[in-house]
Parts: structure tokens; C-alpha cells; sequence
């Protein structure tokens, strides 16, 4: 048995109890470091905690422990005497230490960042999480402290307690003297947008960008779902007194208040989800929409229509070595020029689109996809208007027979249908009342609505949508059109797409207030008409007098822009050369009706139908004429420097201009009878007016009130013919449009821009063109007035002996070759060579 029990302790190795104690030492090691660490970040939360107190009781007890802290003889004594050494702070004599220097003497009550910030620390090192470094975490603190502390101080001069600490009243103090108190704000407000809207915006974007696309993803294939048509997206309920519902399968409780009175809600969306799509299937979600497909079938069919006429022209010119040598040559060159293509003898049809013949429309995926939650049917929301509306109308002892809801993106229109005997006036005279109950901004009341037999009442969403461009172009009833200049404008209120045809409106005026949307406007109008139109079928004309709105459209200028010749810029921003553009395309208005006399057909499109079957010859002059759509603005500013010498040939071309495709965009954001005259007004029956601040406004716009009661943002009203429509405007953003323009500008173009015909103005006309023998019978008058006045001006003329442009403007002519007033100088007036009336009545006894 000892030889066993020895044999036994013989195999009890010294290693594996060495490798044991190791271990154990390691996790020893490791143990205490957590200790610590967890000590050492339980002390600095403790600490930061106390820190945070300290602060927050110095807020309170400040003006008790005062004299005591500034007297700090006895604050540290050991010896306990109340009166002397009791503190009101929270943390006692320490804390009410530490938190005097840290706000009186040190950032105010920015300080606390400071107790936050330790206390932050010790739960970083708590949690054993990744402990920020230390010289970023002081540098954030540090710059929160010198960016709060002279901003309170700067807010709160006259505040007894230091907001802002000595350090921020000695910043304020030494900005003050530097800068005065303006200058100071100004200092303080620039500092502060700059460190929260560029150093915290480009941090955050893209976490913003990224839930932004997983939301758009799965919102996408639920709003763009086609099951609009089916009769599951229309929910209606009706409530009955009674406790009866006819027309659905679940009835609610009647509402005591509402007599017989019947409650229809109508959601009515092209991005409408019900109940039945929400519980879809999963692969319904993710296939394409059919605007979708549709919009790919239309330009895959028109880029092999235009390859398969290139392949045909290449053919035909095969046999023919000249032919062959010239389109290799073409091939060869960077651009073409208009019209290069044109061949006589052929009888195939002409097509425009050969001068480019391998250009690309803009692709759908340059549009941003900005699919937000779909328009939901918020019963508790509607309940509550409903509830308020009736409420009003019958304190005022109105009676309802019917009310319904149509939800909109941004606007729920509310149709009610009166009792009989109830005055519509009436109704029309409680916007006030019911705009007040619903405490809502932009209360529209329509009484009644055109064909419709009700009332209308526009309340707007507590939860606005965003109405997407992509949306409109993608849709089927812009890909698939016939109209000749289709633009997408934006949403009605019942959810329909508002596609309109330019060319039928046929000039359209935008108007106001600044920041409305009226720029998104006009490029939602712009993108449309790239979308659809190729560079040979359309051609802007933009004038900018802003100079920095309509900029970006630069790139496109060798394919769709147009301008005089010799001029460097096509987008047109100098006065002077605005009233040349203006004239020139008037000229240009001329010539193309002497086109249409020549060719037996009265407007462009019968003109183009001849051209295309080649039954006008070119060598006559004839040629394939494309649309011209002239955009400008700001209009009020060329008013109100140049005045006449703007308006009038803006009037000849809204009167004349449209038969020959020359189509015109006005906007201004001043829209006052001075700037909108009565003669504007007249040629430009389709009108746009976003919010404006006065209804004198509106009614200048759109001979109607209501714009001064939109929510702004793209809320607009559109005057179409005899109908007034609120609209949401389609929102497309700057970066989406330099996506497309840049897509444009990349592709061949022609040599140049467009050129309009030349027009030289009033200082190129000669003197061999007015015969000073066949004076005006009042040019003796006019010309004693100028020298009276010393000024010469067409419009003194018009005024003082009341005669017409036309007829004051020869007669300034006459004058000027005279040698009585100078050349003209833009809006200004000429300058008189004579200055008294006897060497005047000496020229005109020489002239006789």
C-alpha cells in the first residue's frame, strides 16, 4: 500500500499546476484591470455627476454663497462654524468651489457640458466601450464652451446671473468696442451656422442618405403599386343617426350632432395604398411599375427608330461614292449645324431629328426618387375638421345635408352640399370662422365648385407630401401623348397627374412672392419639355436678369438654346441685349408667317407636316422649323428698366407669336398693375400664381383672389381656360437638373446655338432711312418741347401731346438725324444738343 501510495505521488507533475497558476495569474491581472477600470470610471461619473449638481444649485443659491466665496478665509477651515462656513449649494462648500470658477469665473452656465462630459467618460469606461480620444473630446467640449458662452452673454446682457461667465462678457465686451453690438450678432450668428449647418450637416448626411434609401425602397413598390383602379382604393363610410350604413361592410357609431347627415371620405391617388396592397405579397413589391416599363418601351423604341433611319439614309447612300464621303465627314466633325442633312432630290420623309441622329433623351434614373410615406387616409384627422366645420356652420344656423373628403399631398378638400334655403354667400363669409376653429393656415373656400353642385373647402394636411417629378414623367399619360410641348406642373388636389400642353395655353405668366417656388416652377416646366422634345423640335430662349437662376442651363447651349449672332452667352442677363433678343424675335416672328404665306398653311404644325412629306423646297427658303419657348424670370426688373422698349414687343409676340410655335414664360415675383399691365394681361389668358402676401396680389394674377391664403412651398393656383385648379407644384431640385443638363451637354451637339436674325436697334438705323422732308406735321412741337425740357424722351412726348408709340418714337427719329437729340441709351433719355429756343428756331428755318 506505501509503494501504491507512493507510486500515486510520483505522477503528480509540478507543470500543469505551474500552467494553473498562470492562469490564475493572468485572470488575476485581467480582473483587477476591470476593477480599476471600473473604479476609475465609477469615480468620473460620480464625479462628473456631482459637477452637474454643483452647477445646477449654483443656478439657485448663487446670491447666498457669494460673499462667502469671495471671502474664502474661513470656506476651508476645519473648525465647523455655521454661520460662516454653511453653504446653500447642493454640493456644499466643494461644490459651490468648483461651480463659482467654472460659471462665474469661467464659461457660465455652458459649463455644465463640462460635468456631462465627464460623466460621459466614466460610462465609456463603465461599458468598456471605445472611449473617444481625448484630444477630439476636449476640442468639442472646448468649442461648445467658446461658442455658448459669448452667445448667452450677447442674448442676456442685462441678466443678474453670469449666463456667459467671465469668459463670455469679456468676448462680448472686447467684440463690442471692435465691432459694435451688430457687428457682434453678426460674428456670433455666421460662427454658429457655420459649425451646425457644415460641420454637423456633412456628418450626418449619410445616415440621413442611407435610411433615406431604405425607406424609399420599400415605399416605392407600395406607392407605385397599379392598383389604383380597383375598387379597394376607395373607401367610403357613411354616418347615420339612425345607426344604419348601406354602402359598407362595418358601421360606426352615429354622431348625435349630425342628424341624417351622411360622411363620404374619398382617397382618391395615384400612390395610394389600401389595406389590400399593404398586405400584399412580397413579390408584387418588388417588380416594376408599369409607368415604369412603359416609359423604358417608349425610349427603347425611339432610339431604334433613330437607329434604324440612320442605317436606312446610310443605305441608300452606299451606291453613291460623294454621299458616302460626306456623312463620313459628318461623322468625323464634333458638331453639326442645323439643317446639315437636308437632301432635295429624296422623296422619303424628312426627319429633323437626323442633324443628331444619335442623341439620347435624359434617362428616368437621373430624377431623384423621392417616394415619402404614401397618402394615408387619417380618420382621426378627418373626423376632427369634419367635426369643427359642422360645428361652425351650425352655430351660425347652417344645416348640411352632405359632406365628403377628397385627401390630397398637401391639401384635403372638403365638399359639403347645403340644406335647401341656405344662401351660398353665407357660407362664403365664414372663412375667418372656420379657418379659426381649425387653427389651420390657408383656408380656400370654393362656392360652389364648377360642375360639381357643392361647396368647397380647402383645409391643408397636418402631414405635407412631397409631390416627385419623377413620378409625373414616368407616368403614362406623359409618355404616352400627342401634345407638342407636354409639361408636367404638379398634382391636383385629388391626386391626378396635371399634364398640360404649352402650345395651347400658349403663354403662361408665373407670379409670386419670393421664395414660393415659383424657380422650381419654371425648371419643372424646363425638365418636362427636355424629357419629351429633341434639340432639332425645340428652342429656349432664357433671360435672366438675376443672372443666377437660369445659369445652370448653360451646358445645353449647342442643342437647345438660342441666341443673336456674334453674342458669347445665350442666357441673356444684360438689359440692352434683351430688348435686341426681344426685337430680333419679332423679326424672326415675320419671317416665319412670310414661311407660312409662301406654303399655303396657317400655323407651324400644318407648315412642319409639308416640310416632313418634302412638298416645300428648301432652296425657296423653307425650312424645318422647331418650337422657340422664350423664358423669362424676373420680368418686373426689365419693366422697370427698360419699360416700353419691353413691353412692346412682348405684347406683338403673346398677340401673334403663337400660330408660329413661339410660345412665352413670364415670372415675376412683384405682381403689381405696373409690372402686369392690362396689356400683358390680356395675351396671356394661362396664369400661375403661387402664395402672395396681399389679395390686391392675387386679384392683379389671376383676376380672383385665394393665392394669398396658399401654404407656400409649391402650393399653387393654375388659371387654365375657365377653370381655377390648386395644384401641388412637382419638386425637382438643382442637383437633379445639372444631372440632366450635364447628361445633355456631354452628347454631340451643333456648331452653335440657334441664332435668331440680327437687329441692330435704334443707333444702327441711318440717316438715309428717315427723309427729314416728309416731317411729322408736330415735329416743330415736339422738337420745342424737348429743348424746353431738356430731355429727350419718347414717353415726355406720348404724355405732353398724347400721341402713340409708334408715332412718338418717328418723331424721335426725325429728331435724332435732325441733329436735335442725341442716339438713344437704353431707358434713359436722350441727350439735347440745343439749349435755348432761339438756335433751335434757327435750325428749323434751314430745315425748311
Amino acid at each position: 500500500m506505501a509503494t501504491n501510495t507512493k507510486t500515486k505521488k510520483k505522477p503528480v507533475a509540478k507543470k500543469p499546476v505551474v500552467k494553473k497558476n498562470a492562469e490564475e495569474l493572468e485572470k488575476a491581472a485581467i480582473e483587477r484591470k476591470r476593477q480599476l477600470r471600473l473604479g476609475i470610471g465609477i469615480f468620473l461619473l460620480l464625479i462628473g455627476v456631482y459637477v452637474c449638481f454643483s452647477i445646477i444649485g449654483y443656478y439657485f443659491s448663487w446670491k447666498v454663497d457669494q460673499d462667502k466665496l469671495f471671502s474664502s478665509s474661513s470656506m476651508w477651515s476645519f473648525a465647523w462654524d455655521k454661520e460662516s462656513t454653511s453653504v446653500a449649494n447642493w454640493g456644499g462648500r466643494l461644490g459651490a468651489a468648483i461651480s463659482h470658477i467654472l460659471v462665474y469665473k469661467g464659461a457660465g452656465i455652458a459649463s455644465l457640458v463640462i460635468g456631462l462630459a465627464t460623466a460621459a467618460l466614466g460610462l465609456h469606461i463603465v461599458y468598456d466601450s471605445k472611449v473617444l480620444p481625448v484630444l477630439r473630446y476636449i476640442r468639442w467640449v472646448s468649442i461648445f464652451l467658446l461658442l455658448t458662452a459669448p452667445v448667452l452673454a450677447y442674448l442676456f446682457p442685462e441678466s443678474s446671473f453670469p449666463l456667459g461667465g467671465r469668459l463670455g462678457l469679456g468676448a462680448i465686451t472686447y467684440l463690442n468696442g471692435l465691432l459694435g453690438s451688430l457687428g457682434t450678432g453678426m460674428v456670433l450668428i455666421s460662427t454658429v451656422m457655420f459649425f451646425v449647418f457644415v460641420i454637423f450637416t456633412l456628418d450626418i448626411r449619410p445616415i440621413v442618405n442611407k435610411m433615406r434609401t431604405r425607406a424609399g425602397k420599400v415605399a416605392a413598390s407600395l406607392a407605385e403599386e397599379p392598383v389604383f383602379n380597383e375598387p379597394v382604393a376607395t373607401a367610403e363610410e357613411s354616418i347615420d343617426e339612425e345607426g344604419g350604413d348601406d354602402n359598407t361592410e362595418e358601421s360606426e357609431a352615429p354622431d348625435e350632432n349630425d342628424g341624417s347627415l351622411k360622411w363620404d371620405i374619398t382617397l382618391r391617388d395615384e400612390e395610394e395604398v389600401t389595406e389590400e396592397t399593404e398586405a400584399g405579397k412580397d413579390d408584387e413589391e418588388e417588380e416594376e411599375t408599369e409607368e415604369q416599363k412603359e416609359y423604358q418601351k417608349f425610349l427603347k423604341e425611339k432610339e431604334a427608330a433613330e437607329k434604324a433611319a440612320a442605317a436606312e439614309l446610310a443605305k441608300n447612300s452606299e451606291p453613291e461614292p460623294e454621299l458616302s464621303f460626306e456623312v463620313k465627314q459628318q461623322e468625323e466633325q464634333p458638331a453639326v449645324r442645323h439643317g446639315s442633312h437636308i437632301s432635295i432630290g429624296s422623296n422619303e420623309p424628312y426627319d429633323p431629328e437626323l442633324d443628331l441622329p444619335d442623341y439620347k433623351f435624359p434617362t428616368i434614373d437621373l430624377l431623384e426618387d423621392r417616394v415619402t410615406d404614401v397618402i394615408a387616409l387619417d380618420k382621426e384627422e378627418l373626423e376632427k375638421n369634419k367635426n369643427q366645420i359642422l360645428q361652425t356652420l351650425r352655430s351660425f344656423g347652417i344645416e348640411i345635408q352632405r359632406i365628403s373628403a377628397t385627401v390630397g399631398p398637401t391639401v384635403t378638400l372638403y365638399e359639403i352640399v347645403p340644406a335647401e334655403g341656405v344662401r351660398i354667400s353665407k357660407i362664403r363669409n365664414l372663412e375667418d370662422d372656420i379657418a379659426l376653429n381649425l387653427a389651420a393656415l390657408g383656408i380656400r373656400i370654393i362656392a360652389p365648385i364648377p360642375g360639381r353642385g357643392t361647396i368647397g373647402i380647402e383645409v391643408p394636411n397636418a402631414n405635407k407630401k412631397i409631390v416627385s417629378m419623377r413620378t409625373l414623367i414616368s407616368s403614362d399619360k406623359f409618355v404616352n401623348n400627342n401634345m407638342s410641348l407636354p409639361i408636367a406642373l404638379g398634382k391636383k388636389i385629388d391626386n391626378e397627374n396635371y399634364i398640360v400642353d404649352l402650345a395651347t395655353m400658349p403663354h403662361l405668366l408665373m407670379a409670386g412672392a419670393t421664395g414660393q417656388g415659383k424657380s422650381v416652377g419654371i425648371n419643372a416646366i424646363l425638365v418636362s419639355l427636355l424629357y419629351k422634345k429633341h434639340p432639332a423640335q425645340l428652342k429656349f430662349i432664357m433671360v435672366d436678369p438675376k443672372k443666377v437662376e437660369l445659369s445652370i442651363y448653360r451646358t445645353i447651349e449647342k442643342h437647345f438654346l438660342a441666341k443673336l449672332p456674334n453674342e458669347e452667352e445665350a442666357i441673356i442677363t444684360d438689359t440692352k441685349k434683351v430688348i435686341n433678343t426681344l426685337n430680333a424675335l419679332c423679326i424672326e416672328m415675320d419671317n416665319r408667317y412670310e414661311l407660312l404665306k409662301d406654303a399655303g398653311t396657317r400655323n407651324i404644325k400644318e407648315y412642319n407636316q409639308k416640310f416632313v412629306k418634302r412638298k416645300l423646297n428648301p432652296e425657296n427658303g423653307h425650312k424645318y422649323l422647331p418650337f422657340i419657348v422664350l423664358v423669362i424670370d424676373e420680368f418686373a426688373d426689365l419693366i422697370m428698366t427698360a419699360g416700353k422698349e419691353v413691353e412692346m414687343p412682348i405684347a406683338r409676340l403673346a398677340q401673334l407669336a403663337r400660330a408660329i410655335g413661339i410660345h412665352l414664360i413670364i415670372a415675376t415675383q412683384r405682381p403689381s398693375v405696373n409690372v402686369i399691365t392690362g396689356t400683358i394681361k390680356a395675351n396671356f389668358p394661362a396664369r400661375i400664381a403661387f402664395k402672395v402676401s396681399a389679395k390686391v396680389d392675387s386679384r392683379t394674377i389671376l383676376d380672383a383672389g385665394g393665392a394669398e391664403q396658399l401654404i407656400g412651398r409649391g402650393d399653387m393656383l393654375v388659371s387654365h381656360g375657365s377653370e381655377l385648379l390648386r395644384l401641388q407644384c412637382a419638386f425637382v431640385d438643382t442637383p437633379e437638373v445639372e444631372d440632366i443638363v450635364s447628361f445633355i451637354g456631354q452628347q454631340r451637339g451643333y456648331a452653335s446655338a440657334f441664332e435668331l436674325p440680327e437687329y441692330e436697334g435704334e443707333e444702327g438705323e441711318g440717316a438715309k432711312e428717315i427723309d427729314l422732308s416728309n416731317r411729322d406735321k408736330l415735329f416743330e412741337d415736339c422738337a420745342r418741347l424737348v429743348v424746353q425740357m431738356q430731355s429727350g424722351s419718347t414717353s415726355n412726348l406720348q404724355r405732353r401731346l398724347n400721341l402713340g408709340y409708334n408715332r412718338a418714337g418717328r418723331i424721335m427719329d426725325q429728331l435724332e438725324v435732325a441733329g436735335i437729340v442725341g442716339p438713344a441709351v437704353g431707358s434713359k433719355p436722350r441727350d439735347v444738343y440745343f439749349k435755348t429756343d432761339a438756335e433751335l428756331e434757327e435750325l428749323l428755318q434751314t430745315l425748311d
